[in-house]
């Protein structure tokens, strides 16, 4: 199985003996982190389940280790596989450090019992995901965002050469999400804990996967680096998008350019446009940008928001083309706004650009 840790051969999941998702041929090498993402209700919690024999599998395989998925006793997978779903759990009279020491249950005796290094564990658990502060706390009254971490706790301290996670970062705010996937990635990269997760946040599944899975209709419809799956008609096909872009190299989601004649001229460059763009998109205001290189920053953006953009290529001198085009769209607007963009010698007809703004009398510096 060409050194897979993980493998899904042929596998198809689905309720009541019915395929919603057949064909799934993957394999996951040991230390990966695997992200899938898709639509809601596109099938990953259904595939999550179903590998975590949470699911009855329809049809295929599924090998982890070089061993048939069922082969495992459910003891021998608790101490092998993680597993973190998105099911609210409401266990009564139970502390955050109880919840976290279930984690150790695989490990103790009939009497669940834990020993000081299990103990040890608990504590070294709750202090990886900064649950430290919850270990007395009734686990039903804390906030969704704290539960989740403290069954990332639980998770970690099943020492899992596996773990499952469905919608990890969900009830978490920006920076729990992003001590929560850091962690994860210290998992796989350290102690070469291989993850495979869902999260609905393509950004930030684009920063820390190193394998993609798209979920979408019965099948899936693409595998492979985040490189090669997060390419901007490719996402757009996926989720459908028809009211705004994703754009590739920042990973960040675009609402629609404004609608109307641009009545406004942008000059500027080397990232100074970057806040314009958005202002003007959020006051609904058509605008053109320019003189712009297309490999500049601003032009990533201005490319999805701006009405128009003249451009030049790379490391050229702006041509009289180029320069003739944006004084005339330039002259055409009752509004121009002039950033502070950097002028050096290459660029220097942008200078001849700033100067006539100043002399037109409807110019904005900022």
């Amino acid at each position: 199985m060409d050194n897979y840790y993980f493998h899904m051969d042929n596998l198809s999941v689905g309720y009541d003996k019915k395929a919603l998702i057949h064909d799934i041929c993957i394999g996951i090498k040991k230390g990966e982190i695997v992200t899938l993402i898709g639509p809601n209700g596109s099938g990953k919690s259904t595939i999550l389940k179903s590998i975590t024999r949470q699911l009855q599998i329809i049809g295929g395989k599924v090998y982890f280790d070089d061993r048939n998925l069922n082969s495992f006793s459910y003891k021998e997978l608790s101490t092998r596989m993680a597993v973190v779903l998105t099911e609210r759990l409401r266990p009564e009279l139970m502390t955050c450090h109880d919840i976290v020491a279930t984690g150790r249950y695989p490990y103790t005796g009939r009497l669940g019992i834990l020993s000081r290094e299990d103990e040890e564990k608990v504590e070294e658990a709750m202090r990886a995901v900064h649950a430290e502060s919850l270990g007395s706390r009734d686990f039903n009254n804390i906030s969704d965002g704290q539960r989740q971490r403290v069954l990332l706790a639980r998770a970690i301290c099943q020492e899992p050469d596996i773990i499952i996670l469905d919608e990890p970062t969900s009830f978490l705010d920006i920076k729990h999400k992003l001590d929560l996937l850091s962690i994860l990635r210290d998992m796989a990269k350290k102690k070469q804990i291989t993850v495979i997760m869902s999260l609905h946040e393509i950004d930030l599944a684009q920063k820390i996967a190193d394998k993609i899975i798209c979920v979408n209709g019965d099948t899936i419809s693409h595998f492979g680096k985040p490189e090669d799956i997060f390419e901007e008609n490719m996402i757009k096909e996926l989720y459908e998008i028809n009211n705004g872009f994703f754009d590739p190299l920042f990973g960040s989601i675009e609402l629609p350019k404004p609608d109307g004649e641009a009545k406004t001229f942008v000059i500027c460059g080397n990232g100074t446009g970057i806040p314009i763009f958005r202002q003007l998109q959020k006051e609904h205001t058509p605008f053109i940008a320019g003189i712009l290189y297309t490999n500049d920053v601003d032009y990533r953006l201005a490319r999805l928001l701006a009405s128009k953009v003249i451009t030049e290529e790379p490391f050229m001198e702006i041509s009289e083309e180029a320069f003739q085009k944006a004084q005339k769209a330039m002259e055409s607007c009752e509004r121009i706004i002039s950033t502070a963009v950097p002028v050096g010698s290459c660029n220097k007809r942008l200078g001849e650009l700033i100067d006539a703004a100043k002399k037109s009398g409807k110019t904005e510096f900022v």
